[in-house]
């Protein structure tokens, strides 16, 4: 649970990047029960679903004609072409949250989580890396959804998102599921104890003495 909530603070807002195949889904999954507090913005895509994703769950399965026309009207806080789809995130929905004092989880590729920064420079951001190229393309390959020549597309994108990482505020290794779980916890509740969020409980403190 977050320590502290009220309406006159703005939650925070957590940006969560990593190359296909990561395993960041399922991190985020295996998150999402632990923190209730925690918004978690569903993203839009022009992709096919995948076996067992349900829209509005896993994304909001749009379009390319109604994503257009989304970008056309100002809908998204950010969007970019990824593998020849499109993706995006709701900006209104976000900043509705953020402003109620609702913390928020984006899940967003590293140009997207550019485009978000300029506009929410205090966002934390987070970025999931594999344990080595190899364990990265063994991944992609257990998916059996990938032909050889979108395989290596994939890979060569995963290199140039990678080298993006540095600049994220945070960097978590998924090589044991439970242990990336743990890390990505920590810096969570680190977040959520830093003194703007904490503020408000400090000053209802001192003026109770």
């Amino acid at each position: 649970m977050r320590p502290y909530q009220n309406g006159s603070v703005r939650g925070l807002l957590f940006i969560v990047s990593a190359p296909s195949g990561v395993g960041k889904t399922t991190l985020i999954k295996r998150i999402l029960p632990q923190w209730p507090g925690l918004q978690y913005s569903v993203s839009c895509t022009t992709r096919k679903p995948r076996p067992g994703e349900v829209s509005g769950i896993d994304y909001h399965f749009l379009t390319r004609d109604d994503f257009l026309r989304g970008i056309q009207e100002g809908r998204f806080l950010e969007w970019a072409e990824v593998h020849g789809e499109l993706y995006g995130s709701h900006g209104a929905l976000v900043e509705t949250w953020l402003a109620s004092g609702k913390d928020v989880l984006l899940d967003i590729d590293v140009q997207g989580a550019g485009k978000v920064l300029s506009s929410y420079p205090d966002a934390h951001t987070l970025f999931i890396l594999p344990p080595s190229m190899e364990a990265l393309r063994e991944r992609l390959e257990k998916r059996g959804t990938e032909s050889p020549e979108r395989l290596l597309k994939r890979l060569a994108a995963a290199s140039r998102e990678i080298r993006e990482a540095p600049w994220y505020e945070f960097v978590i290794v998924n090589d044991d599921l439970e242990e990336a779980v743990r890390d990505f916890t920590a810096v969570i509740r680190a977040c959520r104890c830093r003194r703007r969020p904490m503020a408000p409980r400090v000053r209802e403190f001192l003026q109770g003495q």
